[in-house]
């Protein structure tokens, strides 16, 4: 979780602590007004749990501050814009956030990205996407929409073929040997990798393994045009925009990149990797 995140947590709590003293209540007296724990109120209050617009909207009447409504839910929306949790975010489907993408990425010129241990969503087949989605369904317990997901992850990827658009992709060679679906299909998907490598809107690079680094795999990321930092972990998806944060992961990425290798020995390392999936 982003320290931004936390912080701004811990203002929100400490403001409801505000509204609450001016009113004269302890914590107790306004937890038995919303018939609540206590405890909720006090973690709320110390920033430990993060809280939902109805439970905004019920602290805002309990304290008959109506008024400060708009206020709180404004700093709520700033936390959810920083930190997206993924049962919240798939809690419309995937179809919903693959559209989201979509605008995310139409809006964008230049993408800079690194995967350790997937195939980047541009870059998937329908079978290798619905293996992933399936996972994340179960991993969740988000709506299995799958089909709707796939599609709208498919129809993404025209964005590659747009004009005056950038895709840096590097990838850990790990991603390349990670069976997210059957053995034909891993096959598939390698090729189709393959095939990425000769589109004029797109530099594909292979970090190898036992290469010389300064870096750890640790996590995947995707830099939109220098300005945001989209970071996917395994509860959460984290959007960095200050500059500190920009700057350092494209200093990451650009470590990354001079490990990796390209064209056409980019191209026999995604093949020999794909034999390990034909061989009978």
């Amino acid at each position: 979780m982003s320290t931004d995140f936390q912080q701004g947590r811990r203002n929100l709590g400490a403001r409801l602590r505000e509204l609450r003293t001016e009113a004269g209540l302890t914590g107790k007296q306004l937890a038995a007004r919303l018939g609540w724990q206590p405890s909720k109120v006090s973690r709320l209050e110390n920033g430990r749990q993060t809280a939902t617009v109805a439970d905004l909207e019920a602290w805002a009447n309990a304290l008959e501050a109506t008024g400060v409504l708009s206020e709180l839910k404004g700093r709520l929306r700033g936390l959810e814009t920083a930190y997206r949790s993924w049962k919240r975010h798939l809690a419309a489907g995937h179809r919903a956030v693959q559209e989201a993408s979509a605008l995310r990425e139409a809006q964008t010129k230049t993408i800079h990205v690194f995967e350790s241990g997937i195939i980047p969503g541009l870059f998937q087949t329908p079978e290798y996407a619905r293996g992933v989605l399936a996972d994340v369904s179960d991993r969740i317990g988000s709506p299995r929409d799958i089909e709707a997901g796939v599609r709208a992850r498919m129809q993404r990827q025209e964005v590659l073929y747009r004009p005056g658009r950038h895709f840096h992709a590097l990838i850990w060679e790990g991603a390349l040997h990670v069976a997210r679906c059957a053995p034909e299909a891993m096959a598939a998907q390698l090729d189709r990798l393959c095939g990425v490598i000769g589109l004029d809107t797109v530099t594909l690079g292979v970090i190898p393994f036992g290469v010389r680094t300064h870096f750890s795999p640790k996590h995947g990321f995707w830099i939109m045009d220098e300005r945001l930092v989209v970071v996917e972990t395994w509860n959460a998806e984290l959007w960095l925009d200050s500059t500190d944060d920009v700057a350092l992961y494209r200093r990451i990425w650009n470590l990354m990149a001079a490990s990796a290798i390209y064209e056409h020995k980019a191209h026999r390392l995604i093949t020999r990797a794909r034999d390990q999936f034909t061989r009978p």
